[in-house]
């Protein structure tokens, strides 16, 4: 009967299973990322060096070059197209009426007319437009190999920037707000419990 307390209470001192911790919450512990290489088209890699430069520039990892000392890995796929987009149009508009007449019996005794008139019009139109869209599907994933983060973004490019550039930016604007928006509920429930006390 003493063994089976003794059990009893070592289970209850451990404890339940701790509960997964929240992938939000872990997000704010990564302090060290490494980014891989992205998959996709040609532009990927450049896209990539982009989210590097953006995501440096902010001060929120130490971006690492070794996915041995990282923290997570920023993985996903990304898209650089630049193409010609072609609209060709065509309308005709067109009128003829011709008229005739004639009479003659002989050589010279003959009388013959005509009439004729016609319009027509026609309007081509057709106009090229050099497009350059850039596409990113990114996610932090941690070494356990848990999805902490992911957004995907879209450009076609902003008024001082490539579509490429304006991706990475989109990328780590959304990054920078969703880990305010993760900080405050952070501080918003620590500051609850606080006024709540025990």
């Amino acid at each position: 009967m003493n063994g089976a307390l003794v059990l009893a209470a070592w289970l209850a001192w451990q404890g339940a299973p701790a509960e997964e911790e929240d992938p939000a919450v872990r997000l704010l512990g990564v302090r060290r990322l490494y980014i891989d290489r992205f998959g996709g088209g040609e532009g990927a890699a450049q896209i990539r060096d982009m989210v590097i430069a953006s995501l440096q520039r902010t001060g929120l990892f130490v971006i690492t070059e070794n996915p041995e000392r990282a923290d997570a890995v920023l993985r996903g796929s990304a898209e650089d197209l630049v193409f010609t987009e072609v609209f060709q149009s065509g309308e005709a508009v067109g009128a003829r009426t011709n008229a005739s007449g004639g009479r003659g019996t002989s050589v010279r005794n003959r009388v013959y007319g005509a009439l004729g008139a016609g319009v027509n019009e026609n309007e081509n139109v057709r106009i090229q437009e050099r497009r350059h869209e850039a596409s990113a599907s990114v996610r932090i994933v941690a070494r356990d190999g848990d999805v902490l983060w992911s957004t995907t973004q879209e450009s076609q490019g902003a008024k001082f920037r490539s579509a490429s550039a304006d991706v990475a930016d989109r990328i780590t604007r959304q990054l920078v707000a969703d880990l305010e928006k993760l900080r405050a509920r952070r501080n918003g429930s620590a500051g609850q419990a606080a006024r709540e006390g025990p």
